[in-house]
């Protein structure tokens, strides 16, 4: 979602202030965004007509660019793992997995199409190989699938549960439970449509996390993360949830004192387990931590 904050005492239409205040060119486009209901000012559906003032907040679907757009880009690539079905990336911290609003290049899709011509499309022109997603400063493991065949396969033992993803985070302070399952449902916040919230079971979709306390240090938690479902967000606000947020999430960690430098959430998907979409060999791949990370645990235990 695109978010664009009115600072300023305005006299003109929702449909052209968007116009003029995004990279959206196509009034076709934005007539598409209203027809569908994806223009909300301050948590309601507005209409191209609504005059816009000072203190809104605009969120809206930014139209996909085209397809053609979609570019190969020689960038660095931390292969793990490939043969002629999958790979296996180690994703680096601040970066985009598939283009999308305001994310156009520089992505892992635009790295892996110059490092490869093999790639699922079942998600299509934007998604090419991605079975499945991390945020963009979530580092760690990532399978692309490099043909239809292997992209459902995975797919499948994804929504089965078959595929196993394990995470490492950086959390503030120390659970009182050293182990145990947050089964809270997550819905997209309708204050801002950027963030997802908890919600009552009977709204949202399930979330299921296992955690589990690796190591304290004073008021810090170095925690190890199961997904049993794959949410947007889900470590990030089920951890948030229970009291304890991810260390260097600006998100979902506001106002917390953090006195590391980071880049983003000290979140990394470290394993991950699934079966080989062709041979049925049973795969698993662990990755370090990152050294920025690394360096603050490092940091901890001396102190």
């Amino acid at each position: 979602m695109k978010q664009i904050n009115v600072d300023v005492s305005e006299k003109e239409r929702l449909d052209k202030y968007i116009l003029s205040h995004s990279d959206i060119s196509s009034r076709s486009q934005i007539t598409k965004m209203f027809s569908e209901n994806k223009v909300i000012v301050n948590g309601e559906v507005k209409k191209p007509g609504y005059i816009v003032k000072k203190g809104d907040v605009i969120f809206f679907d930014e139209p996909d660019k085209p397809l053609s757009d979609v570019a190969p880009q020689d960038l660095p690539l931390n292969v793990v793992y490939e043969d002629d079905d999958v790979i296996v990336i180690n994703k680096p911290q601040g970066m985009v997995v598939h283009p999308g609003a305001g994310n156009y290049d520089k992505t892992l899709v635009n790295a892996l199409k110059f490092h490869t011509d093999t790639l699922s499309d079942v998600g299509g022109e934007k998604r090419l190989g991605i079975v499945h997603r991390i945020d963009k400063n979530t580092s760690g493991l990532l399978i692309v699938a490099k043909n239809n065949n292997a992209h459902i396969s995975l797919q499948k033992q994804i929504q089965k549960k078959e595929c196993k993803r394990f995470y490492v985070a950086l959390l503030y302070g120390r659970l009182k439970e050293k182990s145990g399952i947050i089964n809270k449902n997550l819905k997209r916040s309708v204050k801002n449509r950027t963030q997802i919230e908890v919600c009552s079971d009977g709204d949202g979709r399930e979330a299921v996390t296992i955690y589990n306390v690796i190591k304290e240090f004073g008021g810090y938690s170095l925690v190890e993360f199961e997904l049993k479902t794959g949410r947007t967000h889900q470590i990030r606000v089920h951890a948030k949830s229970i009291g304890h947020p991810v260390v260097g999430d600006d998100v979902y960690a506001p106002g917390r004192k953090n006195k590391f430098v980071t880049n983003g959430q000290l979140l990394h998907a470290y394993k991950i387990k699934f079966t080989h979409p062709v041979t049925n060999k049973k795969m698993e791949f662990i990755i370090d931590l990152p050294d920025y990370f690394k360096k603050i645990i490092e940091k901890l235990e001396t102190e």
